[in-house]
């Protein structure tokens, strides 16, 4: 307890890459929540010691198999209702669960737990620069009250400079119907 500032957490933990489940690094972190104001996102520092498994060359392939596209990418349901993803739709829920990390994060308190639980809809902007844009309504699991909240994001994505949610709202909940 830090008087009136928040609450400040230490974790030690160990992060294991996605896609080579035999890779994992450590990982400390420092979260504080902050006292009364529900709208600032939790303060994070941390330090990774090592480095994961680098994707620069799934990045590309997927970057260029979705810029070779006749027509923008439209999706939904990912996974399926039996938790299925098809090979073509991993990067696109990959890219969803990372995107999903800032907004859990921008909308965290010490009261709350979010998990990303599907993609309910997804579909690609057409753009004249060189960054994919996508549009997703996303379900987010809040685990704590087991609700199911609706969410919209706009993320930008090229391989070389990473993620970026340009938008993001909470939708009402016939929003996922």
């Amino acid at each position: 307890d830090i008087d009136g500032v928040g609450h400040k957490y230490h974790l030690d933990l160990v992060l294991e890459d996605d896609l080579d489940k035999d890779s994992t690094v450590n990982c400390t972190a420092e979260v504080l929540y902050h006292l009364g104001n529900k709208n600032i996102a939790p303060d994070v520092q941390f330090t990774i010691e090592g480095e994961l498994k680098n994707t620069d060359e799934a990045d590309n392939i997927f970057y260029n198999r979705i810029k070779s596209l006749e027509t923008e990418l439209v999706a939904e349901n990912i996974p399926d209702s039996h938790g299925n993803v098809s090979p073509e739709m991993e990067p696109i829920r990959l890219l969803a669960w990372v995107a999903s990390g800032y907004v859990i994060w921008q909308n965290s308190t010490e009261n709350t737990k979010f998990q990303l639980a599907q993609i309910k809809h997804v579909k690609q902007v057409k753009r004249s620069d060189e960054y994919l844009e996508f549009d997703y309504m996303i379900l987010l699991h809040e685990m704590v009250s087991q609700e199911i909240i609706p969410w919209q994001m706009t993320v930008l994505w090229h391989p070389q400079h990473g993620v970026q949610v340009t938008q993001d709202s909470r939708q009402p909940k016939h929003a996922a119907e």
